[in-house]
């Protein structure tokens, strides 16, 4: 067989990877804001003899680094993926970037708990005014860079039923990638909002210990939205089955009305919104892997697809 006529069924496995997400843009502006944010308030902290500006500069750093992480894993999927080196092109590296950037945000809650902790057994000088206006230009930050990513569905969890119709204009809701970064954000507002909260108690009431209080809450809560995202990402990552619907939406279809049944299904994402699927179909009269193959709704997101056709005995029956 002559190579030109094996082109007809080869095909290119970047599957859109090679296209620039709207995500990409969206977190080279956040990380330049939260960069100028960070360098305000080290430099604050450092001018105003504050520890608690200092240490909040330094945490808006660590995110900074979190959120260059995550660009890498855009501009990284995105320039490799025509590279045949990876079996089902990049997709998965939006997935890692959200698991990396949710294992950052898992050491800075724990980093938080200690240094909180600290805090409360030794307490330390708070200027308070300068504390409190850097604490409220932080949370007005972290509110505009919330808008830029413009994330509204957490994706903690994608085991309920989508409307795989609509896959494609709702990709950022399967952005591990972008979810990490907005996490990023979240908790820096967060953050910024129990300061303030700590910061006025502690100059009107005396409540000293407010602000290290805050801060146990705070990654509490982080940790939190963090497991959600490892959760997420991870299941990505080892090639945990699709979300049931899903496999149900593939059954339905194979089967139909003759005798044709689907004996092993293996359904896995491959990137954001976009699955690979190994079927075995099993019949007595059984039609082509083609024909089958044309039976998939391409609503479904379904975009390497395999499928082994075997005859039934015709003594048994096929349930």
């Amino acid at each position: 067989m002559h190579e030109h006529n094996l082109q007809a069924w080869q095909h290119e496995h970047t599957f859109d990877q090679d296209q620039r997400r709207p995500g990409e843009s969206k977190t080279l502006i956040v990380i330049a804001i939260t960069a100028i944010m960070m360098v305000v308030e080290i430099s604050a902290g450092i001018l105003y003899g504050s520890m608690a500006l200092l240490a909040d500069g330094l945490h808006m750093a660590s995110h900074t680094v979190a959120l260059a992480i995550t660009a890498f894993a855009y501009i990284y999927a995105r320039r490799h993926a025509s590279n045949r080196g990876f079996s089902f092109g990049t997709g998965k590296v939006n997935a890692l970037g959200g698991f990396t950037g949710a294992l950052v945000l898992v050491i800075f809650a724990v980093f938080m708990v200690v240094e909180s902790i600290e805090r409360l057994l030794n307490p330390v000088a708070i200027v308070f005014n300068q504390a409190i206006a850097v604490a409220v230009l932080g949370l007005l930050v972290n509110a505009l860079c919330a808008f830029i990513l413009g994330v509204h569905d957490h994706d903690h969890d994608h085991d309920h039923d989508h409307d795989h119709g609509h896959h494609d204009s709702h990709d950022h809701h399967h952005d591990h990638n972008l979810t990490s970064a907005y996490l990023h954000v979240l908790a820096d507002a967060l953050t910024s909002v129990l300061a303030i909260v700590a910061l006025v108690a502690a100059k009107y009431y005396g409540f000293m210990w407010m602000d290290p209080v805050m801060g146990i809450v705070g990654a509490i809560l982080i940790a939190r939205w963090s497991y959600g995202l490892l959760k997420t990402t991870s299941a990505v990552l080892l090639d945990k089955q699709a979300p049931k619907p899903l496999r149900e939406h593939i059954k339905l279809a194979l089967e139909g009305d003759d005798d044709s049944r689907v004996t092993d299904l293996h359904v896995w994402s491959i990137g954001p919104n976009i699955y690979s699927a190994l079927i075995t179909v099993v019949a007595h009269n059984p039609a082509t892997a083609n024909d089958y193959k044309a039976r998939l709704p391409a609503s479904l997101g379904l975009v390497h697809v395999t499928v082994e056709v075997h005859v039934c005995d015709q003594h048994e029956s096929v349930n």
